[in-house]
């Protein structure tokens, strides 16, 4: 018997998720109880609803492997979930806090289901000492690999200034894929010049505004005097929950420490506090957003 209590086994069932892409019946039920679980308080700030949407905007996503993803149900609800964000190899662990009980299951198909290459590690927060303990038995190890978390106030001020000759849009005002694409590429650091090729554009049209839940007049770039976006932020909020997300965020290397990027994330945040966020969340241990007010939340330890 492991430490969680298990619950009775004819509660619960265990499935794979659907082998068909997109945004289908089995991404609602997933992002309904990544909503649900984190209703009342944050219990996986490090895999929020908006990270779950971002990743199927994404071209990384491996669709080809979308059913060894694991998902619980009980009474027609999703109550587990074990995942991966880009492809197997990683996983990720949301349960919800009536069923920590099917947290030896979720592990167990995460080691048989979610391997590459042989190998899988699973992202452990570190305040959660029943996975830790769980994983430990399955003779998972930490790691040095960690992932850090941090959050933000927004009943206080958020203020910011933008550079002189610049200019803070939303989406909505002008949503322009080449742009966007020029940003992104350059500003994550990718050599040369970003392709310009019509899959590379449409993928960058579908994670600007292709999700069914993203809103375009949240999601903030600063335009640069030739017109060219200098910066960008993205965020997630569902009118029914009073926490944000913040992902993601980039600042042309053109273009840094003029507080481009402070203006693209607080003028993004502005917007969400007015939609009733009370909290936002950003999976980073930057000191760009220290340097905003974000605060040292949760931190997850990847254990192999």
């Amino acid at each position: 018997m492991d430490d969680v209590d298990r619950l009775p086994s004819m509660t619960v069932t265990a499935r794979r998720y659907t082998s068909e892409p997109g945004f289908t019946d089995d991404f609602f039920a997933v992002r309904e109880f990544l909503v649900r679980i984190n209703a009342d308080r944050v219990t996986t700030p490090a895999f929020l609803w908006g990270r779950w949407e971002w990743a199927f905007c994404l071209p990384y996503l491996d669709r080809d492997a979308l059913n060894r993803i694991g998902v619980w149900e009980s009474d027609g609800e999703v109550v587990g979930l074990v995942t991966y964000e880009e492809g197997p190899g990683d996983a990720y662990f949301a349960v919800d806090p009536a069923h920590r009980g099917l947290l030896p299951e979720l592990v167990d198909h995460a080691l048989t289901h979610l391997r590459h290459d042989g190998k899988v590690r699973l992202m452990v927060s570190d305040w959660d000492r029943d996975l830790q303990r769980i994983v430990h038995s399955r003779g998972l190890r930490a790691t040095d690999g960690r992932d850090g978390n941090a959050v933000l106030d927004l009943t206080g001020p958020l203020e910011y200034a933008a550079p002189d000759g610049y200019r803070v849009i939303s989406l909505a005002d002008d949503g322009d894929a080449y742009r966007f694409d020029r940003l992104l590429w350059r500003g994550f650091g990718h050599p040369g010049d970003a392709p310009e090729t019509p899959e590379q554009l449409e993928w960058r049209r579908l994670s600007m505004t292709g999700g069914p839940d993203q809103v375009p007049e949240l999601n903030i770039a600063v335009v640069a005097p030739d017109g060219e976006y200098a910066a960008y932020c993205g965020v997630w909020h569902d009118p029914r929950t009073d926490y944000a997300l913040v992902e993601p965020v980039c600042t042309d290397p053109d273009h840094r420490l003029r507080g481009c990027g402070r203006a693209a994330v607080l003028e993004a945040l502005r917007r969400c506090a007015a939609r009733g966020a009370t909290t936002a969340y950003v999976g980073s241990n930057q000191l760009f957003y220290y340097a905003m007010g974000f605060a040292p939340h949760e931190t997850g330890t990847w254990w192999a």
